[in-house]
């Protein structure tokens, strides 16, 4: 459960803070690519302006009597005829291939494009018509602002890197220092639960031998006699919990990692144990009106604990057919998904509400429809060991409920 809210809080930093440096970023980037289009608009305008006369050499600053401001790129400008011929040049010291050159006086007489860019050539252009006839045509090389944006881009994107590096490192530094107090008291709840549920062992069995010799005491009245059994009852109740709680326990130190782990690792023949599991329900499904069947796929090996899966198996099924509508079938599947195995139980009867969907799992979560029946409440914990068992295991556990497809408890591992 750390891990994953471990996981969870770095993934949401690193989201947040992501979005919000690439937004600025890409931001900027879009800024600066405008004004460089700007710029170059500016630059053609210009030079469309300023005619035929004598060119400014590169970096030489306008005259005060220009009617429009020059942006130090450039341009050349170029009179064609109808037919697309040139007519004149001004004097630029721009080096225009005639390849490209031709490319765009064919865009601009043939094609009718009156202004555009060439990424390949890098060039700009902007076209009007001459009194005469013919075409006078603007043109202005972009290879530095586009190597600015280049490299501006790659920047960013080297920057975004980084920046993503290190905000991994310090959100990691963070979860871990921000979660060391929740990490400890989680440790000393479990450690509690293990050890509080595995030292009432001993009392509890002392207690029921107790009540063993009392219940054959020929000497006990028949009026104290079912205030034994009660007792005994009720002992045998905390039996169980004291069991399913060290189960728990010991499920939460396996999917920790923990050193002092209980869970085994050994190869199951998991459709064996399913198979041996639905052949013992099948008694309880008659007794409870149910109808048990199941299909069941050979050869699937799992690694685990096998006291462990078959909890597992017989508490899905259990569940199942406790909670089945009297006359249904109850369906216990299992076969290979992928490289995985897919065991799923399903039932017809009182679907679990809605609500309640979120929480079956949950430790000693209980709600009248989906997990108790009249004379047949538990402590809320089987499906809540069911999901530390899957944990456990590295699997996934899910449940799907509605009044017309009826309730399915889907396990893979």
């Amino acid at each position: 459960m750390l891990k994953r809210l471990k996981r969870k809080f770095i993934v949401i930093v690193m989201v947040l803070v992501g979005t919000v440096l690439i937004a600025v970023l890409g931001s900027s980037y879009v800024s600066t690519a405008r004004a460089k289009d700007e710029i170059i608009t500016s630059s053609l305008e210009h030079t469309i302006h300023r005619g035929m006369e004598s060119f400014p050499m590169f970096g030489e600053q306008p005259r005060s009597s220009d009617p429009q401001r020059s942006n130090n790129l450039l341009s050349l400008l170029v009179d064609v005829s109808v037919e697309g011929i040139v007519l004149q040049t001004s004097d630029a010291p721009v080096a225009i291939s005639s390849e490209a050159l031709a490319d765009v006086i064919m865009w601009v007489v043939v094609d009718g494009q009156t202004e555009g860019t060439d990424p390949e050539t890098h060039l700009a252009w902007l076209a009007t018509t001459l009194d005469e006839g013919g075409w006078r045509i603007a043109i202005v090389d972009t290879s530095t602002n586009d190597a600015m944006l280049r490299n501006l881009a790659i920047h960013d994107v080297i920057i975004v890197l980084v920046a993503l590096t290190v905000l991994f490192a310090i959100t990691w530094w963070l979860a871990n220092w921000a979660l060391r107090p929740v990490e400890e008291a989680w440790e000393q709840q479990r450690r509690f639960v293990a050890d509080a549920s595995h030292e009432l062992k001993t009392p509890l069995a002392v207690i029921l031998a107790n009540l063993q010799i009392l219940k054959a005491d020929p000497g006990i009245g028949d009026d104290a006699r079912p205030w034994v059994e009660s007792t005994e009852e009720e002992a045998q109740h905390m039996k169980a919990l004291v069991g399913d709680l060290l189960q728990l326990a010991q499920a939460d130190e396996s999917v920790a990692g923990s050193a002092h782990s209980a869970m085994r690792h050994e190869d199951i023949d998991l459709s064996d144990l399913v198979e041996s599991a639905t052949l013992e329900f099948d008694a309880v499904a008659f007794e409870r009106g149910c109808l048990l069947e199941s299909e069941v796929e050979e050869g699937i090996h799992v690694t685990g604990d096998p006291e462990w899966m078959e909890r597992l198996v017989r508490i899905l099924i259990d569940n199942a057919c406790k909670y089945g509508a009297e006359g249904t079938t109850v369906n216990v599947r299992l076969a290979r998904a992928g490289g995985k195995s897919a065991l799923s139980v399903h039932n017809m009867g009182t679907p679990i509400d809605e609500e309640d969907l979120p929480h079956v799992f949950e430790r000693f979560y209980r709600s009248d429809r989906a997990r108790t029946r009249e004379g047949e409440g538990g402590f809320g914990l089987g499906l809540a060991i069911a999901k530390s068992i899957v944990d456990a295991h590295g699997g996934t556990i899910s449940v799907t409920s509605t009044e017309q497809d009826g309730t399915t408890f889907s396990v893979t591992l």
